[in-house]
């Protein structure tokens, strides 16, 4: 009677060398988001619910309700939201124009770089810049009064107002809106304007029954990250307007740093509450994301 062995299945050497290989690739990136990521969000978490002694408390949970603070949250949300639909907006025109407008490829290539690095163009020199083009004394602002004769802060605009800061956080916004949405418009397929056209379709038909119903998903996700991504902003509005606009990265600053303003575990609570509303803009970016992917397969 003879017995059948199974056959004792052996490791590859190689292979366990390639994936040793890969994790030490990527290990940079771990330690990375560990160390400025996921480690000072869990600090924040677990500061807001003690006190400067170290005790267990809800009180800096429950000062999030207060007057002051739930105003730097509304006018936070308003500036975010502000310059997140004008984003949205004027940076869909342009990838449109530059995918599906028929200009030149210099013109998409330009525009493409530009907004790469206007993107991530914020803070203090952004700031300055602005400063020094809409200010009081700014460059376009004194060539209207001298030059058209028009006073533009005799209107009632002001660069350190709502409305300043939030035309200030659109020159990174719309560029951000063009870089995400390039990717989507150039994923339309010229079969769907096709077939559209086939049945007897207008182009308003085709863009309003065909083209915006499969984008949707892209916009909506698109503006998410916009208002995310604004909502968080500090140094650009700090730079711009100092204390004078009381939005919730200024005043988490002042309870965290400040010398009047001091409590760090209430500025926890503060930091707390837009890690929740960031988080849950971007959960609902990456969902939208997500649906608006089925149709580039």
């Amino acid at each position: 009677m003879s017995t059948v062995s199974t056959p004792i299945a052996a490791t590859n050497p190689a292979l366990d060398k390639d994936r040793v290989v890969d994790w030490l690739g990527i290990a940079p990136f771990m330690i990375f988001a560990v160390l400025f990521l996921i480690a000072p969000t869990l600090y924040l978490v677990v500061g807001a619910f003690f006190t400067p002694d170290g005790a267990l408390t809800f009180r800096n949970i429950a000062d999030l309700f207060t007057p002051g603070i739930l105003s730097a949250y509304w006018i936070s949300i308003r500036v975010s939201v502000a310059s997140a639909l004008g984003g949205a907006l004027i940076g869909f025109f342009l990838a449109w124009a530059v995918v599906l407008g028929g200009l030149p490829t210099w013109v998409r290539s330009g525009l493409l770089t530009f907004s790469g690095v206007a993107s991530n163009f914020a803070g203090v020199p952004l700031a300055f810049a602005f400063l020094a083009t809409l200010g009081r004394t700014g460059l376009v602002t004194v060539l209207l009064r001298d030059i058209f004769g028009f006073n533009l802060y005799g209107t009632g605009f002001n660069l350190l107002s709502f409305f300043g800061l939030t035309i200030t956080y659109m020159y990174f916004q719309i560029p951000l809106m063009v870089l995400i949405l390039t990717p989507a418009l150039d994923g339309m397929k010229k079969e769907w304007r096709e077939a559209a056209e086939v049945l007897g379709a207008s182009n308003r038909q085709y863009w309003t029954m065909v083209a915006l119903p499969i984008l949707w998903p892209s916009l909506l996700g698109t503006a998410l990250l916009l208002f995310a991504n604004a909502f968080g902003a500090i140094a650009t509005a700090f730079a711009l307007t100092g204390s004078s606009l009381n939005i919730v990265p200024i005043l988490l600053y002042a309870q965290i740093r400040g010398d009047v303003l001091h409590n760090a575990n209430l500025g926890y609570a503060i930091a707390l509450g837009m890690i929740v509303i960031t988080g849950v803009s971007n959960i609902l970016y990456l969902m939208l994301r997500m649906r608006a992917e089925r149709w580039q397969k």
